[in-house]
Formats: structure tokens, C-alpha cells, sequence
């Protein structure tokens, strides 16, 4: 597959956009690419939604996704209508393959993931991965919520990179360099709703089962798959796992 842009394109607009405000960088891709060949991906955590308000504010039809993995907290999918009224249209919701849940389950069970980290990742592929990926590949471009600041393993994260793992689309991260206070004031400032589970301590926050609210002080990933050691807090949409000298 040939990849979406140029390196030289990429690289110069790169460049352009060095410390742009993310809804610049926004609107570049907009104009770059066609309504039909970009999507916003979002979990419905405050930075994918931030993305996604951006987005509409310059494109009311653009596209807006989430993903359904089927073991989601009641509060998310209440959420998920919250947003649908307060931005009165439509967010995509794409969910796993029937046939390779069916067949996961019944090999493993409901809940493989907390016996091994590869268990783990194998439900995190056919519950999220998969299913993006089957909507990667009608796209030039998606835009994540990523920041810099979330982990060590996203620390060198580009607002606009080349996805080689999905046929070299390229992948927006307009808020690489926001901190998680820029992201809370930029919702309040423009009136968006909060996820209800923020005001329950969860800083991050992803499948009911794998999902906790952290401590004082604690990483705001700690509340991700609490139960494992050694190994990055990741599910594979954005990065592979790498075994670390302890969690993250």
C-alpha cells in the first residue's frame, strides 16, 4: 500500500506546525484529506474527546468514532449519549467480530485476562485492535488523543507521524504536547461534558474489568490492568507492550 502522504510532506509540514495550537494542526488535516478518507478515534476519555470537539468545531459531518468492545462500564455508554446530545449528531460505534469473540471466549473464557499478559493482549486484539483496524483501512487518516505525558512509551509522540502499522495512513496527534491540565481546562472552557467516572477518582479509563480508579499520587495509568508487572500499559492500538523493569 502506498502511504498517504510524502516523507517530504510530512517532514515539512512537521515543521509548519511545530507548537501549533492543536486545532491548527486540526485544520490541516481537514483540508488535506477528504471527509470520507479521515476519522476521529476516540475511547471517550476527556483527550479523545477534546480531539473530537476540535474536529466538529471546524467540520460538523467529520467522522467520529468509538469502539464497542462489549465490556465497557455502564458509565461510558451513558456517556457515550451524553456527548451524542450535547454535540447533537452521531458518533460511529464499531464492535468486535462476533465469529472471533465467539471463538475466544470459548476457548479461554469471559475473563482470560487476568491469568497471563499475553492472554490479556489476545482479548485487548480481538475486543479493540482488530476492529480498528478493519476501519483503518478505508482511511488516509485517524487522530488519537495521545499526549506525550501519559507514559514513558509515548514521551516522543509526534502530532503528525506516519502509522506504519496500518499501511503508512498518518496518524494525528494534535495534543502530543498538552498537559492532562491544558486538556481539563480546554473542556471546561468550551462547556463539554466529563466522563462521570473522573469525579470517581479513574484517571484513565477503559473495559469495566481492566479498568480501576488510582490512588493520590498515583500514575495515571495505574488503574489499567492493575494486576500486571514488567510490562508497558498498552492494548496494542497505539503500541506493542515492551517488557519493563517494573509497571508503569
Amino acid at each position: 500500500m502506498t502511504q498517504a502522504i510524502s516523507d517530504e510532506e510530512l517532514h515539512a509540514e512537521s515543521r509548519r506546525l511545530d507548537g501549533a495550537h492543536p486545532q491548527d494542526v486540526i485544520a490541516w488535516s481537514l483540508d488535506r484529506f477528504e471527509r470520507q478518507r479521515r476519522v476521529v478515534v476516540t475511547g471517550l476519555q476527556a483527550e479523545g474527546v477534546a480531539v473530537a470537539d476540535m474536529a466538529i468545531a471546524l467540520d460538523a459531518r467529520v467522522r467520529v468514532l468509538t469502539i464497542d468492545t462489549g465490556r465497557l462500564p455502564a458509565e461510558t455508554y451513558a456517556y457515550l449519549d451524553t456527548l451524542r446530545a450535547h454535540w447533537g449528531r452521531n458518533i460511529e460505534v464499531v464492535h468486535p467480530e462476533r465469529t472471533d469473540l465467539e471463538r475466544f471466549t470459548g476457548e479461554n473464557g469471559v475473563n482470560p485476562f487476568y491469568e497471563s499478559v499475553q492472554l490479556r493482549l489476545d482479548c485487548c486484539h480481538v475486543r479493540k485492535v482488530e476492529p480498528l483496524e478493519r476501519v483503518l483501512r478505508d482511511v488516509d487518516l485517524w487522530m488519537s488523543g495521545l499526549r506525550r505525558r501519559q507514559s514513558a512509551g509515548r514521551a516522543n509522540t509526534s502530532p503528525i507521524e506516519l502509522d506504519h502499522r496500518h499501511g503508512g495512513i498518518v496518524k494525528l496527534n494534535p495534543l502530543a504536547a498538552w498537559s492532562g491540565d491544558e486538556v481539563r481546562t480546554y473542556m471546561r472552557l468550551q462547556g463539554l461534558p466529563e466522563h462521570p467516572l473522573y469525579a470517581h477518582g479513574y484517571r484513565s479509563i477503559g473495559c469495566a474489568p481492566c479498568t480501576r480508579a488510582v490512588a493520590p499520587g498515583e500514575h495515571a495509568r495505574a488503574g489499567r490492568w492493575w494486576w500486571e508487572n514488567g510490562i508497558e500499559k498498552e492494548c496494542g492500538v497505539h503500541a506493542t507492550p515492551r517488557l519493563v523493569a517494573s509497571s508503569v
